[in-house]
């Protein structure tokens, strides 16, 4: 097996397609990027739509699930979340990626609008780009960050639990008025 020149790899890189769906990860963004890569693309951008440039993945199509559906998509960001912090990404950065998913699940938990509104705001490619963006400037994690993404994940939890009663709530309605009782 004979290795490559680092010129011959420069080379095969700048053959590779712009249409590939997930194209290589740089070097400074290697440890971090391919995760949220993964969950932008599963949640947010797997299928596009015939005829159009839009393209939907899961987290809108699993909202329309009442209860589990969004508290489901909320846990995937939230794991994206814990594994930025990980990475010793700045609060700011963290905050914004925590803004995105507590907007995602707060407007989620209204029935038909927040599925809408998942369509359109794609919180985990907006998190993907955050990412991209500020990964070359990693740092390790302290503990004011650990503090923060907790006390986000706790607000999100206290969201997911208020997302799933509101469902059943709903449901409970939607059977009494079907049942004429």
């Amino acid at each position: 097996m004979r290795l490559l020149m680092e010129s011959e790899i420069h080379d095969r890189k700048s053959q590779i397609p712009e249409w590939e769906v997930l194209p290589p990860e740089s070097e400074e963004t290697k440890p971090v990027e391919p995760l949220f890569r993964w969950i932008a693309t599963l949640m947010d951008e797997l299928v596009r739509l015939p005829g159009t440039k839009f393209k939907i993945g899961i987290d809108p199509l699993i909202g329309l699930i009442p209860g589990i559906g969004d508290t489901g998509s909320a846990m995937v960001s939230a794991i994206a979340l814990i594994q930025a912090a990980r990475q010793g990404l700045p609060k700011i950065i963290l905050a914004r990626m925590s803004v995105n998913i507590l907007l995602n699940e707060l407007i989620g938990i209204v029935p038909v609008v927040g599925d809408a509104f998942s369509f359109w705001f794609k919180s985990n490619v907006r998190n993907h780009r955050l990412i991209k963006e500020y990964a070359g400037g990693r740092r390790r994690a302290g503990r004011g960050d650990w503090i923060f993404v907790f006390g986000v994940l706790i607000l999100l939890g206290i969201l997911v639990v208020a997302g799933i009663t509101v469902s059943l709530f709903v449901i409970q309605q939607l059977i009494k008025l079907l049942s004429g009782h």
